[in-house]
């Protein structure tokens, strides 16, 4: 099967991305948390422009989706979660969790070697943070990352529902928590042990080096917790925290061309435990 022949899976990610797209849009129109540094108009264009080719890249590129693969998986009995004698819903919850804890492992990955770095950076080098910037990424990170996953959910077993189901909670997660938002501070801080909070992720997004080492999490925060890189609050606070990459000017990224070649012309120098040109705290 290819990409264009699962309309109805396509469907069950399209419909709840655009309605959380549309709620994090008007909420950032509301109450912003941080006031824009660049123009909105622009950045949009560019960031959803570069979202527009990661839809269809992998669907043009590779031979079968998610969904695919893990119907094929089922098929065959691949994977730890087929030989388990557990209800389907036992699966299910084992597949989002396991399938969370090894997005959490392959970001940390795409910040840890220099070549995957230099693809990743295109998300980092937006210089504001918004509901746009969750999904600001190359389409060589994504078809990397769709092939990661793949890997994993035949190893994994992961049922078709298991993973449909997070892939729609990984989008959500992603806009929501990219938000240009503000929660109660005491309800944020309930929220940061159920989920990743906007105030959570931002500060993954700043020029300092060892808070963008830090908070990689997507959907559950408990990885940064128990791995030792969870940073509750940037050291400039949230209003006055630079964001971006300090090596990247702002005008080297801000459109569609600009994030597409970003990889090829910024110099991603040596990476040892922190982005190269980022600042030490």
């Amino acid at each position: 099967m290819t990409g264009f022949e699962i309309a109805p899976a396509q469907m069950v990610r399209i419909a709840p991305f655009f309605v959380v797209f549309s709620l994090m849009a008007i909420w950032e129109l509301v109450a912003a948390r941080r006031k824009l540094c660049r123009s909105r108009s622009r950045r949009w264009t560019a960031n959803l422009s570069v979202f527009a080719l990661d839809i269809l890249v992998p669907r043009l590129l590779l031979p079968a989706a998610e969904a695919d693969i893990a119907i094929e998986a089922a098929k065959q009995g691949w994977g730890a979660l087929a030989i388990l004698d557990a209800p389907p819903w036992v699966r299910i919850l084992a597949a989002l969790v396991i399938l969370d804890f090894a997005i959490y492992l392959q970001h940390r990955l795409f910040h840890a070697v220099p070549a995957l770095w230099r693809v990743h950076m295109v998300h980092h080098a937006d210089v504001d943070f918004d509901v746009t910037t969750g999904v600001r990424f190359h389409p060589i990170e994504i078809l990397i990352s769709l092939g990661l996953k793949a890997v994993v959910i035949v190893l994994l077993g992961a049922p078709v529902e298991g993973v449909l189901l997070f892939a729609v909670i990984l989008n959500a997660s992603s806009l929501f928590n990219h938000g240009n938002v503000r929660l109660p501070d005491r309800l944020d801080g309930w929220l940061r042990w159920v989920v990743v909070t906007p105030d959570m992720h931002r500060v993954h997004h700043s020029v300092e080096c060892r808070e963008t080492n830090s908070n990689f999490g997507f959907n559950l925060p408990w990885w940064d917790r128990l791995c030792g890189t969870y940073v509750r609050d940037p050291v400039k606070g949230h209003e006055q925290m630079e964001i971006g990459l300090a090596h990247v000017a702002a005008q080297d990224a801000s459109s569609l061309v600009d994030l597409l070649t970003l990889p090829f012309r910024a110099s991603a120098g040596t990476y040892t435990d922190r982005p190269p040109g980022g600042k030490t705290s």
